[in-house]
């Protein structure tokens, strides 16, 4: 076993990095559950009290989350929460859509037989979660079947996105959840397997497409009920799992 030449000091992880981290994760949290209210100017002094770190680890999330759709950054008024814009989550959906119906024809070809058994596992599962699972959870399968599927199409970069814009779109989904579309979601993801397990990408892309598309035409009303939610709190630490929806 090769050993360090002594006098070298083990590396170990940085403090100023995993500062940085759990500022990025603790505040990205936060912005998708819109626990700031959309255009609210974030100041980083007042972070950093809440957060209990350091100036530099908090301008670092901020960054990063502004590279990443999550807040927006604007001169002479610093960062602000990003709004809950309908042609944006509009645009993201569009952009899901498109990435999904080519996921789905990639894991029609690439998904292996033991893949789509654990799928169907899976599937069986989240049709068992009792009817009082609080849409927070029931929208964590909902990514999770999506993801699997593009997981499938063995496209890491296809797969990243997708995660990226998931956690985007997130509060709308638990309102249009909460709505009622658990057993038309569960009926459609079943429609999905099927069509994987017979290796048909063509119906694949069909059911996929007709699945998220109509989303699309709802965006305008959950936007709506989205911004009474975000004044009355409704959602505030959902992702924690401290609060449920009745």
């Amino acid at each position: 076993m090769e050993r360090e030449p002594l006098g070298r000091p083990r590396r170990r992880a940085r403090p100023q990095a995993n500062l940085s981290e759990r500022a990025y994760e603790q505040l990205r949290t936060m912005a998708i559950t819109y626990q700031f209210r959309p255009l609210e100017r974030l100041a980083e002094a007042d972070l950093c009290r809440r957060l209990k770190v350091s100036r530099t680890p908090i301008r670092e999330a901020l960054n990063r989350l502004v590279t990443e759709g999550f807040l927006v950054f604007t001169p002479n008024r610093g960062f602000q929460c990003r709004p809950l814009d309908a042609k944006e989550i509009f645009d993201l959906y569009e952009v899901r859509r498109s990435l999904e119906v080519a996921a789905a024809r990639l894991a029609a070809e690439r998904a292996t037989d033991a893949e789509l058994a654990e799928l169907d596992t899976f599937l069986q599962g989240s049709r068992a979660a009792p009817a009082d699972a609080s849409v927070v959870e029931l929208v964590g399968f909902d990514e999770a079947f999506h993801e699997r599927i593009a997981g499938f199409s063995r496209n890491a970069e296809l797969l990243h996105i997708l995660r990226n814009i998931n956690a985007r779109i997130r509060f709308c989904r638990w309102i249009d959840m909460e709505n009622g579309r658990r057993a038309a979601t569960q009926t459609e993801h079943a429609e999905v397997l099927a069509a994987l397990v017979a290796r048909d990408g063509d119906r694949c892309a069909e059911i996929m497409t007709g699945h998220i598309t109509r989303r699309l035409d709802q965006i305008v009303d959950v936007i709506r009920e989205g911004y009474a939610r975000i004044y009355m709190g409704a959602y505030a630490g959902a992702e924690t799992g401290r609060t449920r929806a009745g």
